[in-house]
């Protein structure tokens, strides 16, 4: 797996982690003392992601990282979307009317 991508919102280079939970987590790539995820490799080289605890402490071979949602600039605004032209082709139909709204997508 490739461990760092780039953010499709903002653009900017972003790390991937795998949490406790096997999820995908992407962080900011630089180390952060405002961070709370605990990121480290394990023995195969995988990018793992925690968040520490009282009862779990940040480790020495941990570093703190910013999970990149938390300050994306992209986050928020609508994806670009093509301008449409005004007047379609003949032979076209327009079928933005038929479209299901909602579900995630507007």
């Amino acid at each position: 797996m490739r461990t760092t991508s780039i953010c499709a919102d903002c653009r900017r280079e972003v790390l991937w982690t795998i949490t406790e939970a096997g999820k995908r987590l992407a962080v900011d790539p630089e180390p952060s003392p405002e961070g709370n995820a605990a990121v480290y490799r394990d023995g195969t080289g995988t990018r793992r992601s925690r968040r520490p605890s009282a009862e779990m402490p940040l480790m020495g071979w941990e570093r703190l990282h910013v999970p990149h949602i938390a300050n994306c600039p992209g986050r928020g605004r609508p994806p670009a979307v093509p301008a449409r032209p005004g007047v379609l082709p003949p032979g076209v139909a327009d079928l933005s009317a038929y479209r299901l709204k909602g579900r995630g997508r507007e």
